[in-house]
């Protein structure tokens, strides 16, 4: 019996270190990142959560894979003005709508939560100061960053 408690411990622990982002820190990529263009906003998606590490639903924004939700981890995308749309899916569909304006950023929180079958994934938008905040302890998952 104590065995078999530690291998579900050991199991359990290798399972979520296999689902947290493992990119540099932010503190590490924030001079790299590219100015804004005056033309575009940008869109920072991120995950703090480490509930349902394992699982990383992808990120898709008007049907388009921009990437995935990792435990830990941040990325963002560059777009110019409009309407936007992110849909994350698994046994069920998450939706969150925006327009986003030149020179603006916007900020997406994903997690997951507890499902029937698979774990449930979940966006929503928060304000740019939280987004900032939370994004400063995360590390970075997007495309590599020119330095």
């Amino acid at each position: 019996m104590r065995l078999l408690s530690r291998f579900v411990l050991i199991t359990g622990a290798a399972l979520l270190a296999a689902g947290c982002a493992s990119g540099p820190k932010f503190s590490e990529v924030v001079s790299s990142i590219p100015t804004l263009k005056a033309s575009e906003g940008r869109i920072y998606f991120y995950r703090t959560s480490m509930l349902g590490a394992a699982i990383q639903p992808t990120i898709n924004l008007n049907g388009v894979a921009v990437g995935t939700s990792q435990s830990g981890g941040f990325f963002f995308v560059d777009r110019p003005p409009g309407n936007y749309e992110i849909v994350m899916a698994s046994e069920v569909e998450r939706k969150v709508t925006f327009v986003l304006a030149a020179g603006e950023q916007k900020y997406i929180r994903t997690s997951v939560g507890m499902g029937f079958f698979v774990g449930r994934p979940q966006a929503e938008l928060v304000s740019a100061e939280e987004g900032r905040k939370e994004v400063s302890d995360l590390s970075y998952t997007g495309e590599a960053l020119k330095k």
